[in-house]
């Protein structure tokens, strides 16, 4: 890993969903565009960092249940961000610390800070791909995911708060099965995505105006929209549901579903 080329790659200039979600969360690796950017997207919706902490607790929450109730060992984590508090293999092999995860993600300050994602139990193991959604293929060839997957049993695929960033015209319904058609029987899909549900035709039309200027491409979906994703496959209870009630913890308080707006569904693939 070339963390000082990752660097010399680092554009300022443009806003990233990486830096931006990080700046939404309360975090430092971001610049002023990413943070004109999310201030663009708040503008229209208020609640935008409720619904970043609320997706995040989501992708946690996952990973306990895939980990100690699915008996799942392996995990392909695409846009896997910033790192941040409770990342995937922490969780995953805090519950079984032979878990193997794959994080992948395209800006390369990412890269610089994946260091902190290799941190890996020593029964595990864990690795980075600098690689883009856009080429499936890369992805699923690298040498380093066949290094550290067996793509002979199961994996979890993880694409929260991803697909959004994926306009129709960019097929991400033929990106997201051809990732699952290479998996093996008893793997699981999970996904989180932005949805337009709650929102009158005035608001909509506010953010997606807000979402153009923000300068990152960005589409949200509707349930049926966002459940076509998953067609095929089992879905595991609850279903598909806002991300914070996907077996919410007991002892928190729910925000309000219009108020995070966001979709999150997890399927085991027969």
């Amino acid at each position: 890993m070339n963390s000082e080329s990752a660097a010399e790659r680092i554009d300022t200039t443009k806003p990233h969903p990486a830096r931006r979600y990080d700046y939404w969360l309360g975090g430092k690796d971001n610049f002023p565009a990413d943070r004109e950017s999310a201030d663009a997207v708040a503008e229209a919706f208020p609640t935008v960092r409720l619904a970043a902490v609320e997706n995040r607790n989501f992708l946690r929450r996952v990973t306990r249940y895939l980990a100690a109730e699915a008996g799942i060992r392996q995990f392909l984590d695409i846009g896997a961000g910033l790192p941040t508090a409770g990342n995937v293999h922490e969780i995953a092999q805090g519950i079984a610390p032979e878990s193997r995860i794959v994080y992948v993600d395209n800006d390369p300050i990412v890269l610089v800070h994946a260091r902190t994602l290799l941190n890996s139990a020593p029964e595990g193991r864990t690795a980075y791909l600098d690689a883009d959604l856009n080429d499936p293929e890369r992805i699923l060839n690298h040498p380093d995911l066949l290094a550290t997957l067996d793509m002979k049993e199961p994996v979890a695929l993880m694409l929260v708060a991803v697909m959004h960033f994926f306009t129709d015209d960019r097929q991400p319904y033929d990106l997201v099965r051809a990732l699952c058609d290479a998996l093996p029987p008893g793997s699981h899909l999970v996904m989180s995505h932005a949805t337009n549900d709650h929102l009158d035709p005035e608001d909509l039309a506010a953010t997606t105006e807000a979402n153009k200027r923000s300068g990152v491409p960005f589409q949200l979906r509707s349930s049926a929209e966002f459940t076509k994703f998953f067609s095929g496959y089992e879905l595991v209870p609850p279903g598909i549901t806002a991300v914070m009630e996907w077996r919410p913890d007991e002892y928190r308080a729910q925000p309000r579903a219009e108020a995070v707006s966001m979709l999150g569904g997890v399927a085991q693939i027969s």
